[in-house]
């Protein structure tokens, strides 16, 4: 059963899986150094400290280790675990899907790469499934966003095929996956001198290096950012400083009747 079946195990009878290895931490060396050389061009992190002690100078309240400690974990379980920000809907769905899909997905690699991937190692069936599973996951969750929930798409009207950089990530993720995909399948039917197994295999192996070689450019490293912006924030809520924004205002919300007419969606 495809679902069940390593391909990185089938792949080793033509690569040697030393290569596979190497090829992993190439990918990771491309993620971290990209990544670096994204905070030292945008300053991220040194707006994120700067704004930090700004707030902290007009903090009303004086967080304890355990109460900051307490912030943190509801920051995680909440908003990065959950993506609580983006409220009950399609939207939040499709987030789901593909960030557990694609961690399932790298995940599943990497165990699969390093401990199983010489021909005579039999891998336990769970990690082919775990791959197989996150694979389709991230496909229907980053296809769903790409034709439906983009905000350019959904709420300015501008079709689905148009693409800017800024597209980069979530279009060279759904490539690896779905080109994965199939390169498992076409190498399951073990048929001899398959070109399209072949063909499918380095479309897989190009979408990996476009996806972690074009860190740089893309939004690949807001996957890093968010989570410490919305720790930032959680914390700046709990002490008062509110990221030197003013407190709500004391009074009913007065929108008028015309914002029941459809759902908010024009940015």
């Amino acid at each position: 059963m495809l679902i069940t079946v390593n391909p990185f195990s089938q792949l080793s009878g033509t690569v040697a899986p030393i290569m596979m290895q190497a090829f992993v931490i190439i990918m990771i060396s491309l993620v971290i150094v990209s990544t670096l050389l994204d905070i030292i061009h945008k300053k991220n992190v040194k707006y994120f400290f700067e704004n930090a002690k700004k707030a902290k100078k007009s903090a009303k309240k004086n967080l304890s280790t355990t109460e900051k400690t307490s912030v943190i974990l509801k920051t995680i379980a909440s908003d990065i675990a959950t993506t609580s920000e983006l409220g009950a809907g399609k939207r939040r769905v499709a987030h789901l899907l593909g960030m557990y899909g694609t961690i399932l997905f790298w995940v599943g690699s990497v165990v699969m790469i390093f401990c199983y991937a010489s021909p005579s190692s039999e891998t336990p069936i769970l990690w082919p499934i775990i791959w197989h599973l996150g694979a389709i996951m991230t496909v229907v969750g980053g296809s769903w966003f790409w034709f439906f929930l983009r905000v350019d798409v959904y709420s300015e009207a501008f079709p689905w095929y148009r693409i800017i950089q800024a597209d980069l990530f979530v279009l060279a993720l759904i490539a690896c996956a779905f080109f994965g995909l199939i390169w498992s399948f076409l190498q399951s039917l073990s048929l001899e001198n398959r070109w399209d197994a072949t063909l499918f295999l380095a479309l897989f192996i190009i979408s990996n290096l476009v996806l972690f070689g074009g860190v740089y450019w893309s939004k690949f490293a807001h996957m890093f950012y968010k989570p410490g912006a919305a720790i930032q924030k959680n914390l700046a809520e709990a002490d008062g400083s509110r990221d030197n924004l003013p407190p709500p205002a004391d009074a009913p919300e007065q929108f008028g009747l015309g914002i029941k007419r459809e759902e908010p969606k024009h940015y």
